[in-house]
């Protein structure tokens, strides 16, 4: 595993590049057929070679991810939204760390208020949402 500050490494293979004028959106596949969209210059696309069926590793920091639940019927911008159950929560004496089972082997951390756990009143078992924006994801590949 690389050795990274952010919680989150997730690998999987390009499924497709949509270049556009200054960015591009590159969609990952996960194991399991979940996705994760990365909104990444189109500089980096080609530094970084990256076409449909190339290996990448997405990294995004934990405390660039929202944690909700009650969604349903809801729409939102967040591009990347993985449902699973809340395994394990770690409550400090500000934050806590929310490490959601997004299954196939996928554990989503998630940093977050110790306000907002107790406002959220979550708790292992619950099924919940992990949210984050495609301008959170870095996308990295082997050398």
């Amino acid at each position: 595993m690389l050795q990274t500050s952010a919680r989150n490494q997730f690998n999987g293979v390009v499924k497709s590049v949509t270049k556009g004028a200054v960015n591009s959106e590159v969609i990952v596949e996960l194991n399991g057929g979940q996705e994760i969209t990365a909104s990444v210059t189109c500089e980096s696309v080609d530094a970084l070679e990256l076409a449909a069926g190339k290996e990448v590793i997405a990294l995004v920091k934990s405390t660039n991810i929202i944690i909700a639940s009650g969604l349903d019927g809801i729409r939102l911008s967040a591009r990347n939204q993985l449902k699973g159950v809340i395994s394990h929560i770690d409550i400090g004496a500000v934050n806590s760390v929310i490490e959601l089972d997004a299954g196939n082997g996928i554990t989503v951390s998630a940093g977050i208020t110790v306000k907002s756990t107790e406002a959220l009143h979550l708790k292992t078992g619950q099924e919940a949402v992990a949210l984050f924006k495609a301008g959170a994801v870095i996308l990295g590949v082997k050398a």
